[in-house]
């Protein structure tokens, strides 16, 4: 099997077990996400990017509330074309305008920054760190922009446990994480 093959199964059969969580218990998980969050260590400043959540994925408003309680500066994915996401500034009060995919994010006006810390969202992933995405490729890239730019975000992914698989294909391009959170708390991988 193709590993594009083999990755699209693991994708589908992962998010369907996270769009099988009971509801109610998702809410109890992203609390646990959130909690987990709280032991990150960063300087006041750090710019952290995180994301909305789309269908039954982690819902990180309440962590990304405590990490700005922390100091943090925050900042949301935007998509700009079929290929580039940015990184807008999450100000409390700017007004929110659809990113597709079922999300929202700051406008055009807002300020882009560069993150200093990701929390990355993805579909499955395994016990060596590597991730499979939602096949669009956007934060594989983003990254690799970001490290053109001389910036190594720390990376952390944030799934719930029911989305490791036993093995990740990884291609030349694919860019492994150091930690994942999931409703278990916060691990990070070997290398």
């Amino acid at each position: 099997m193709q590993v594009k093959d083999e990755k699209h199964r693991l994708r589908s059969e992962a998010l369907a077990r996270r769009d099988a969580l009971d509801p109610q218990w998702r809410v109890e998980a992203s609390l646990a996400i959130a909690e987990s969050l709280g032991v990150i260590d960063f300087e006041p400043g750090t710019v952290v990017s995180g994301f909305l959540p789309i269908r039954s994925e982690v819902d990180l408003r309440p962590g990304m509330a405590a990490l700005r309680d922390r100091g943090a500066a925050l900042c949301l994915p935007a998509i700009l074309d079929t290929t580039t996401i940015a990184f807008r500034e999450l100000v409390r009060g700017a007004e929110m305008v659809p990113m597709g995919f079922g999300t929202f994010g700051p406008g055009p006006e807002a300020k882009v920054l560069q993150p200093d810390l990701m929390l990355v969202p993805l579909a499955a992933f395994d016990d060596r760190g590597h991730r499979i995405g939602y096949g669009a490729g956007y934060y594989d890239r983003a990254i690799a922009r970001l490290r053109e730019a001389g910036k190594t975000p720390r990376l952390i992914a944030v799934a719930f446990e029911c989305q490791r698989v036993d093995l990740v294909p990884d291609e030349p391009h694919d860019v492994p994480l150091a930690e994942i959170v999931t409703e278990a708390g916060l691990k990070t991988f070997p290398r």
